[in-house]
């Protein structure tokens, strides 16, 4: 062969041995790769879940209903007269609207709910919230006895409570334990005449074989509960309180403690944030004597053992002495829920806007013996 044959094809030889292999092209992104055999992985887009569906919206509302609980409608507040009101058996669009239809005019519902603290009582509380805003009923009272149940649920449906201004009763001869207590921190005000226990959260689903797993664990959940109970003016302390209570015993809470750990009467946060829209709304008169009635409401109306109807008619007496309804604000004047109720046992009674002066100065006085109760010198108690 000649020299320049051979040195060509040498050329050759070389090239092809140090050439690098070209790499397979990139697959696209997300892209579907058929399968050429058994056993082969096939790769599909991944698709984002779906919203869940907001019952504020439409009327196609999905399948829900009551487990473990009972639910009626009543636009009456004397449920001792009243009784409870129309039986809610479904949580259909049509029939939560026509349960909450004749409470449109009063501008008034009270939801009585006995039983657990689950999906269905979430559901419910959801789809009335929804229905009272359409047809523009304000005052919203839940009416609650509840032996507690899912934290998960609790915490959802508190809040939706928290968002759709709920007042929330704890009536004689019902009670609020376990679960229920986070119900009750998401009303902005809370009206307690029975008991109200708190114990340990226990997880049925848990797989702890040790105190140590077992808590680490509890902490997690535990870690959701506070951030939900400052979210709602509740002291966290309520949270560590549980952890110290065996899941078979009960600890209930006092009334001293109830008000200590922001669970009864008005709800701080929601208090803080209604401030400032009062005080450019009504006025700064308004608020001083919202909050003085408040103030003796707590230290004259709250006493053990005090059944709700009583408890009802004490501030219902005690507001006349502050100028409440208040005749520019009577819908945010305090305990304004009885204003817009026309039943033979609770009669409104309004001042009228020319109240004559000796009235005023009534309203001065109970503002007087506020200031001095708060000081510490004689007065009303």
């Amino acid at each position: 062969m000649p020299s320049f044959l051979r040195a060509f094809a040498l050329c050759v030889l070389v090239a092809g041995c140090s050439a690098q292999p070209q790499p397979p092209p990139e697959p696209e992104p997300d892209a579907v790769t058929e399968a050429s055999g058994a056993g082969e992985f096939i790769s599909a887009p991944v698709e984002a879940a779906p919203k869940p569906y907001d019952v504020r919206t439409g009327t196609d509302w999905p399948e829900a209903a009551l487990a473990d609980g009972s639910a009626a409608i009543s636009c009456e507040l004397d449920y001792a007269s009243a009784g409870d009101g129309q039986a809610l058996t479904s949580l259909a669009f049509l029939n939560v609207a026509d349960a909450l239809k004749p409470c449109q005019e009063v501008g008034l519902l009270r939801l009585r709910y006995q039983g657990k603290i689950n999906a269905g009582f979430t559901a419910l509380v959801e789809r009335v919230a929804a229905i009272a805003d359409r047809m523009e009923i304000g005052k919203r009272v839940l009416d609650i006895d509840s032996s507690g149940g899912q934290v998960e649920d609790a915490i959802k449906a508190g809040d939706a409570i928290g968002a759709s201004g709920w007042t929330i009763w704890v009536r004689d001869g019902a009670s609020c334990h376990s679960a229920c207590v986070l119900i009750l921190g998401a009303g902005d005000v809370r009206m307690i005449s029975g008991p109200v226990g708190i114990h340990r959260i226990i997880r049925m689903s848990s797989t702890a074989t040790s105190r140590a797993q077992l808590n680490e664990e509890l902490q997690a959940v535990y870690g959701r509960v506070k951030e939900y109970l400052a979210r709602n003016g509740v002291a966290v302390a309520v949270a560590d309180m549980m952890m110290a209570v065996p899941n078979r015993n009960l600890r209930l809470l006092t009334a001293d403690e109830l008000l200590e750990y922001g669970l009864d009467g008005t709800n701080p946060a929601q208090d803080d944030l209604d401030r400032l829209q009062l005080m450019r709304k009504c006025g700064e008169d308004f608020v001083r004597r919202r909050d003085a009635f408040q103030r003796n409401f707590d230290r004259q109306c709250k006493a053990p053992e005090r059944e709700l109807e009583e408890l009802n008619e004490c501030g219902l007496a005690l507001r006349e002495q502050y100028g409440f309804p208040d005749a520019t604000c009577p819908d945010d004047s305090p305990m304004s829920e009885f204003d817009v109720v026309r039943s033979a046992f609770f009669q409104r009674r309004a001042p009228a806007p020319d109240a004559p002066v000796d009235e005023r100065r009534g309203h001065e006085s109970a503002l007087a013996d506020d200031a001095a109760a708060r000081s510490g010198s004689s007065g009303s108690p």
